[in-house]
């Protein structure tokens, strides 16, 4: 649980400093035991992956005086100081100055261990919020925009900025809340027609009777109300970019006017005779399966074919669930800033319960449930927040399931290479294959 931590202790009493030691190891950490603060401080840096425990009086400098030093290096280092000679006033103090906590002799060995292994988690905890924040810091164009380090989200970027350079029409599909239209705004911001008008429609949000209009436009006394010329959204978007939303769910008789513009580029406003040329992008986003849909000739196959030259199909949230914490760091943040709220820190039960949830709703779920963690509203049944109080061991099965997944997942993507396995997870040799152990994985299925 704590690989790759350590805990540097420090006791000028060897007997002790021997036997808590020891406890501590048998508990599962990894101890650095020192007779003297004095040997011990160099030991402490910032970005200490572990936390100090000292005992307070100390030949030389004494435990309080290494807690100043340690505060000065790294103010997150946790550190729990332990005397026998402690009172109220020192314990107010100590904490006061930045220590973790206060222990008192004698103790009970479990509350020892309790103590160091809560500040290792927090420890833990605050460095892989800092490494987020810092990636997200790190984060530039294309990346800082669509989040995500799995290696469903990086082919997805790379195939943007290889078409982005190109004047070819694309068809974007993903589900529900998967980003399509950031996809597209990604495609428009990394072309050569950034500077020119990214036009957004949603097909099925339009009535049938208002569609032709808003995309050809109309002249003035095209129909009743038409009292002045009006340039619709194709023509507005000349030199640009037209994110046609939901297309599957345009109009039969409208699709076949779309499959002219695509191939002539011209188009006639409702009320005139003249032709006028265009220069757009068309991108079209769909959460359907359009090949299904023409099959069904519930879409014009031809209009189909023509848009499906250049496909991004962007992954669903469950599928790259490794970009969770990055993706939370940032909607977390976000929220904060917008509610005029402090940022919560999200802790392991939390990040559990999302990383067990299905995500049906994608990316905007996901910043929903994010926007209610900052605003500390009651979970609702629906909501992923609340499974971490389902009971028994539900939790712990899934989060079980979810390893298992991850470890095969990684499996197939490196062809069984447990060199390669170990670092793209970011864990040792020996607890790569603790793990395949327990799941009853083997490798060489993979290979």
């Amino acid at each position: 649980m704590f690989e790759g931590f350590k805990v540097i202790f420090v006791e000028d009493d060897a007997p002790v400093r021997t036997s808590l030691a020891q406890t501590l190891e048998l508990a599962g950490l990894q101890v650095h035991a020192f007779a003297s603060a004095e040997q011990a401080l160099p030991h402490v840096q910032a970005g200490l992956q572990g936390i100090v425990i000292s005992d307070v009086r100390l030949q030389g400098m004494d435990g309080v005086a290494l807690l100043k030093a340690v505060v000065q290096r790294d103010p997150e280092i946790p550190v729990i100081l332990v005397t026998a000679h402690g009172d109220v006033t020192m314990a107010v103090n100590a904490m006061r100055d930045g220590a973790y906590d206060f222990i008192e002799k004698p103790f009970a060995p479990e509350r020892f261990i309790d103590t160091a292994k809560r500040a290792m988690e927090k420890r833990m905890l605050r460095l892989a919020v800092n490494n987020l924040r810092q990636q997200l810091h790190e984060k530039t164009g294309i990346e800082a925009v669509l989040l995500g380090n799995s290696a469903a989200m990086r082919q997805v970027r790379a195939q943007i900025l290889r078409l982005a350079q190109t004047s070819a029409d694309v068809m974007v599909m993903g589900e529900t809340g998967s980003g399509k239209e950031l996809v597209a705004r990604c495609l428009h911001d990394h072309s050569p027609r950034r500077d020119r008008h990214f036009v957004a429609i949603n097909c099925g949000g339009l009535p049938d009777s208002l569609l032709e209009s808003e995309l050809f436009g109309h002249e003035m006394g095209a129909f009743t109300t038409a009292n002045k010329r009006r340039i619709g959204k194709i023509e507005h978007a000349h030199g640009g970019t037209l994110l046609l939303d939901e297309i599957e769910s345009m109009p039969m008789t409208f699709q076949v006017k779309l499959l002219r513009v695509l191939q002539e580029r011209k188009i006639n406003r409702l009320g005139s005779n003249d032709e006028v040329p265009v220069d757009v992008r068309v991108i079209a986003a769909t959460k359907s399966d359009l090949l299904a849909m023409s099959q069904a000739q519930q879409f014009r196959s031809d209009l189909y074919y023509r848009l499906n030259v250049a496909v991004l199909a962007l992954p669903p949230l469950r599928e790259r669930k490794e970009d969770l914490p990055l993706l939370f760091e940032r909607f977390v943040a976000q929220a904060a800033q917008r509610y005029g709220l402090p940022a919560p820190t999200v802790d392991k039960a939390q990040m559990a319960a999302w990383m067990a949830h299905d995500w049906p709703g994608n990316v905007r779920e996901a910043r929903n449930a994010a926007d209610r963690f900052v605003l500390q509203l009651p979970a609702s049944d629906t909501d992923p927040t609340a499974e971490p109080h389902t009971g028994g061991g539900r939790l712990a099965e899934q989060m079980d399931a979810l390893e298992k997944s991850l470890i095969e997942k990684a499996l197939k993507e490196h062809q069984g290479s447990p060199t390669a396995v170990i670092a793209a997870l970011g864990i040792g040799k020996k607890t790569l294959y603790e793990k395949l152990r327990r799941h009853g994985i083997t490798i060489n299925e993979y290979r």
